[in-house]
């Protein structure tokens, strides 16, 4: 299986890649003709390598468009998971758009950056003040309700299956869970069914092969908050090596599936849950 890849970290344990800059694609337009799979293009990248030189990407298109910013990721997840998304407002940065949020949603209320990862381009919004600080800051606003919880859980998806979880305990600012902004794992206390079978059901529904998805639990009840198509792997140890072979796996049988005569897929161990 010959791979070329745009991302030399995420690369790390996957046989026969070959890595490229992404800024030398166009030097390299024969080995990624030729390439079996090209992983990890950048955004730009898209359109050349699928519809020029017809390539064969992973993660997959729907993963790319969907996790692009959060106002289409959030429309997709209401449009297949409305009881599992929380209540959501999405209008223009103009005095309508905005006076329409601040009259509907009630306070405290999130309000987000529609392209912004790590916690970063995230506000609690307590107030007027508040809530003008934030339109000064973006085109789009996104307002979202808040949800009385102190963790949420990093649910990890490679192709059909959960390779990896953990709870995410609130940080130092007493709002976000990122562990990028103080936020620490607990993984010993066991994931919820109700958010495996979730974290599948979006990822099979929405063709997403390559996602950490954030879902938070309010009284026994899970809420998708986001997914990132680019995790972080720092979570629980050995995470990378795992989220590799999973990837090697899923290249490994979809370019079997071509093939009827192949033998069913093995089916995936489950992850431990809470009872």
């Amino acid at each position: 299986m010959q791979c070329v890849s745009f991302d030399a970290f995420r690369a790390l344990g996957l046989p026969d890649v070959r890595y490229i800059k992404p800024e030398y694609m166009f030097r390299h337009k024969a080995e990624i003709t030729d390439a079996e799979w090209v992983l990890f293009p950048e955004y730009w990248q898209l359109g050349g390598i699928l519809y020029g030189l017809k390539g064969r990407i992973f993660p997959s298109l729907a993963t790319y468009l969907i996790g692009h910013d959060k106002v289409e990721m959030s429309r997709a997840f209401e449009m297949v998971a409305p009881g599992n998304t929380p209540w959501t407002l999405i209008e223009p940065n103009t005095e309508s758009g905005a006076e329409r949020i601040w009259s509907l949603m009630p306070l405290p209320f999130v309000a987000k950056l529609p392209k912004a990862s790590m916690g970063q381009g995230v506000w609690l919004i307590r107030s007027l003040q508040d809530w003008n600080a934030y339109r000064a800051r973006t085109d789009v606003l996104y307002a979202q309700e808040w949800l009385p919880i102190d963790r949420d859980l990093r649910i990890i998806v490679v192709g059909e299956r959960v390779v990896g979880g953990f709870w995410r305990l609130q940080g130092f600012d007493g709002f976000l869970n990122n562990l990028s902004q103080g936020g620490r794992v607990d993984g010993e206390t066991p994931i919820p069914e109700a958010v495996i079978e979730l974290a599948l059901r979006l990822a099979k529904t929405l063709e997403i092969n390559h996602a950490g998805f954030d879902i938070a639990m309010v009284d026994g009840h899970p809420y998708v908050l986001e997914f990132n198509r680019l995790f972080g792997n720092t979570g629980l140890p050995g995470l990378n090596g795992k989220v590799a072979e999973a990837i090697k796996a899923y290249l490994i049988a979809e370019g079997q599936s071509d093939d009827p005569d192949d033998d069913p897929k093995e089916p995936t161990p489950p992850l431990k849950v809470a009872v």
